[in-house]
């Protein structure tokens, strides 16, 4: 399971935990909602900082990638790119 999907699953959990602790209180339904999103995303700010570092070292790794991608591919189409010693036409 990749982190982007732990850390995901786990925010929304969080935020369900902090609804289910609030739901006994007597306040409004929306005002319970709002007071649950801001605590359960302080909460995970302290509490998943490794899934998220994790995420966003797959993010910027897949960023990476596409980059590197998208500049061979510009290279190839601009007739830059050389073809390796053992792909030369005969």
């Amino acid at each position: 399971m990749s982190a982007a999907v732990k850390y995901t699953l786990a925010r929304i959990g969080l935020f369900l935990v902090v609804v289910a602790a609030l739901w006994p209180v007597g306040m409004n339904l929306f005002l319970k909602l709002m007071v649950a999103l801001i605590f359960s995303a302080a909460a995970s700010f302290f509490l998943l900082r490794g899934w998220r570092d994790q995420m966003a070292e797959e993010v910027a790794a897949a960023a990476e990638r596409r980059r590197a991608e998208k500049e061979r591919l510009r290279s190839a189409l601009a007739g830059d790119d050389q073809p390796a010693e053992g792909d030369q036409p005969r």
